[in-house]
C-alpha cells in the first residue's frame, strides 16, 4: 500500500513526493486517483500511467526533492505532440493534472492516523491542498462513490473517500486461500479469511490477509456488509460447511457470491437450497464451480481463475 511506503520512510527522516492524478480529460494513461510516491532515497511506490511522461514527473519530484522546496503544486501534461506548453511526450491526444505533496517528519501525525483508518477498514477521507494534508475519520458528509477536485489560478482541493474499499471474505483457510489472498491483496483488494479449524498451517502461513480469524461457519453473516464492494469466496473443508455458510449470504445484497465444488457437488447443493425453499434466480446468482475456466489444476492456477472472475465482476457487471 503507498501510504504505508509513505509512513515507512517518513518514520525514517526521509522526505517524499506523492503524485496524484487529480483530473483528466480525453484519452489519458492515468486515471484519477492514481498514485505514486517518489522518495529522497530514490525508492518508487505506485503508478500514474507509466512512460515518459511517468519518468518525467518523478524526476521532476526528485529534483524538488534534492532542492528541498517542500513545495505542494499542479503540474498539468497534454499528450500531444502539438502541445505549446506542458507536452508529457506521449501522443494519445488528452491529459492530465497531477497534484506534486511533499511529505516529511511535520506529517507523520497524519500520515500515522491515515495508515490506521485503511487497516481497520473504518471511514474517512483525505484533503490535498497546497497546505499539505488533511485526514478526516467518519462517513458524515462524504461522497463514498467519488474523487472531488476544484482547481483555481492559485488554490486547489482534492479530497478523496477512504474505508469504502472492496473487500473479499474468505470462508476456509485451505491451500487456495493463501496464494489467492496475495493476489488479490495485489490487485488492491482488502482480504479477510476466515475457517473454523485451529492450528491450520495454511491459516497461520497466510500473511497477505488484512484480517484472519476462527469462526463458527454457523454464525458468519455478520461478517460480511452488504453493499457493492462486498464479495464473498467460499471454499470450507466439506460440502456441508459450505451450504451452511452459502446459505447465510443468499439473501443478501453483495457483489459477488462464488463457491468452490465440482459441478455434481454444486448442482447437489443447489437443489437442497432450492427444495428448503430458496428461489433458482438466489440460486443462479452464485458463481459455482467458481473461477474462469482457465484449465488451471495447482493452488496457484485456481486462484489465478477465481481473482480473474472477481476482477471481471468488478470491471464489467
Amino acid at each position: 500500500m503507498i501510504w504505508k511506503f509513505i509512513k515507512d520512510k517518513v518514520d525514517k527522516g526521509i522526505d517524499v513526493y506523492l503524485i496524484t492524478v487529480a483530473e483528466t480529460i480525453g484519452s489519458s494513461p492515468g486515471k484519477v486517483g492514481f498514485k505514486m510516491a517518489v522518495a529522497a532515497d530514490n525508492d518508487l511506490n505506485g503508478t500514474i500511467g507509466g512512460g515518459i511522461m511517468e519518468y518525467q514527473l518523478v524526476e521532476l519530484a526528485r529534483k524538488e526533492l534534492n532542492s528541498k522546496s517542500g513545495k505542494n503544486f499542479l503540474k498539468r501534461q497534454v499528450h500531444s505532440h502539438d502541445a505549446e506548453e506542458d507536452k508529457s511526450g506521449m501522443i494519445c491526444s488528452g491529459e492530465q493534472t497531477q497534484i506534486f505533496n511533499h511529505f516529511s517528519k511535520e506529517n507523520a501525525d497524519e500520515i500515522d492516523k491515515l495508515v490506521e483508518l485503511i487497516d481497520s477498514n473504518k471511514s474517512g477521507k483525505i484533503v490535498l491542498t497546497a497546505s499539505g494534508i488533511e485526514v478526516y475519520e467518519g462517513d458524515a458528509h462524504i461522497n463514498r462513490n467519488s474523487i472531488e477536485f476544484q482547481k483555481s489560478e492559485s488554490s486547489y482541493r482534492y479530497s478523496e473517500p477512504i474505508g469504502f474499499k472492496e473487500t473479499v471474505y474468505i470462508f476456509g483457510a485451505g491451500h487456495i486461500s493463501v496464494p489467492l489472498s496475495q493476489i488479490l491483496a495485489l490487485l488492491d483488494f482488502r482480504v479477510e479469511v476466515y475457517d473454523n479449524r485451529k492450528d491450520l498451517s495454511t491459516f497461520n502461513q497466510n500473511v497477505y490477509a488484512h484480517k484472519k480469524e476462527i469462526v463458527d461457519y454457523k454464525n458468519v453473516a455478520g461478517l460480511v456488509p452488504e453493499g457493492k464492494n462486498s464479495y464473498v469466496v467460499i471454499m470450507t473443508f466439506g460440502h456441508k460447511f459450505d451450504e451452511i455458510v452459502l446459505k447465510q449470504f443468499l439473501n443478501k445484497d453483495l457483489k459477488y457470491i462464488g463457491m468452490i465444488g465440482s459441478k455434481s457437488k454444486v448442482g447437489t447443493i443447489f437443489q437442497e437450497l432450492v427444495n428448503e425453499g430458496f428461489s433458482k434466480e438466489q440460486v443462479e446468482r452464485v458463481c459455482s464451480p467458481i473461477g474462469l475456466p482457465i484449465g488451471g489444476l495447482s493452488a496457484a492456477e485456481i486462484a489465478v481463475s477465481i481473482a480473474a472472475q472477481i476482477v471481471e465482476w468488478r470491471n464489467k457487471r
